[in-house]
């Protein structure tokens, strides 16, 4: 069984920054790590490598610092990573991320599988994993909180829904996103960090991919950022003392007053 999966490398959650003229996301001197989330989706990956004899690779696209990515999860135990990384992508919205990552994938030659995590922390938008099964003609399941069974050609998964768990039956390859639920990350080990600081890591550019240009990077992406801005909060607070039995009564009245006058009572 083969399995890709998907990872990115983001900011510090408390680190992101945004470029008011360009609408994009600023990388340049911001502490950067694994997206959180796709952690999980390494840790299922590892789980089905345990129980299926998997060999497992992790795709990830971004800047050369990304590479550092893919290290922490070859840690883990991934068997090997490729990154994707060229200044033509820059800018790439989730629609162009997913027609680029679903070209690295067939560079690979596909998978039976394809991991991701339900979303990125820098962009919540949860679109990239199923705008790249989208691309590359694959059924989807997202918000997987279990894997329950792997049979030749099927996957049986349970998905959070808002009114409990759906299952499904999904016929190979397939891509799945998963929650939290599904697994907890495991650390990783010694050996395995030697063995992910001497690990290859290929870097495959725009030309490396048989990718249109002109459906990557900012200019292939049909979406923009069109304004950023800070939302001015504003609030005209009243402030009621009450040091005694007569002032608390008077500002039990003010407080009754003023709900009255908003329709609150």
């Amino acid at each position: 069984m083969r399995i890709i999966v998907l990872v990115k490398q983001v900011p510090e959650t408390g680190a992101v920054k945004m470029d008011e003229e360009t609408g994009t996301m600023v990388r340049a001197g911001v502490e950067a790590i694994v997206n959180p989330l796709d952690l999980y989706a390494v840790e299922a990956a590892l789980a089905l490598k345990e129980t299926q004899g998997a060999e497992v690779t992790a795709v990830s696209m971004g800047p050369p610092a990304a590479a550092k990515a893919l290290r922490e999860v070859i840690a883990m135990g991934v068997d090997a990573g490729v990154l994707v990384s060229d200044s033509a992508f820059a800018g790439s919205d989730t629609w162009a991320t997913g027609y680029t990552l679903a070209a690295a994938v067939r560079r690979l030659k596909g998978a039976d599988l394809i991991l991701c995590g339900e979303r990125a922390t820098d962009g919540d938008t949860g679109q990239v994993g199923p705008q790249t099964a989208s691309f590359l003609d694959l059924p989807v399941a997202t918000y997987v909180s279990s894997i329950d069974a792997v049979t030749t050609g099927h996957i049986r998964v349970s998905r959070l829904v808002e009114e409990g768990y759906e299952g499904l039956d999904i016929s190979l390859p397939a891509l799945i996103t998963v929650v939290k639920e599904v697994a907890e990350p495991r650390l990783p080990t010694l050996g395995g960090k030697k063995r992910a600081r001497n690990a290859d890591i290929p870097v495959w550019t725009a030309d490396d991919l048989d990718v249109d240009p002109g459906r990557i990077g900012l200019d292939g992406s049909p979406t923009r950022v069109v304004k950023i801005f800070r939302p001015q909060v504003a609030r005209k607070a009243e402030m009621i003392r009450a040091e005694d039995e007569s002032e608390a009564a008077a500002a039990a009245g003010r407080v009754v007053e003023f709900m009255t006058d908003r329709g609150l009572l």
